[in-house]
């Protein structure tokens, strides 16, 4: 499987984020987990649509990740 990579934006106490990183692990991509509240830009931009999903460099995600849109993302 080829090298994907998306960046992961959570807080601590995030069930959705936890299933957001088992799905992200599940289709092979290496994951940049950040913590939306140890940055207060990002905490202002983030704070109610956690998780996020970046994928080449674009939201691609907030909230629930659909898995059927996932895989339609990456060619699956």
């Amino acid at each position: 499987m080829s090298s994907r990579h998306a960046v992961l934006y959570t807080r601590k106490s995030c069930q959705l984020c936890e299933e957001a990183l088992d799905l992200l692990d599940m289709y092979g991509f290496s994951v940049e987990q950040i913590d939306i509240d140890e940055t207060p830009d990002l905490k202002e931009k983030f704070d109610t649509c956690v998780p996020v999903v970046e994928i080449d460099g674009k939201v691609r995600f907030r909230g629930k990740v659909n898995e059927v849109l996932l895989l339609r993302l990456i060619g699956n």
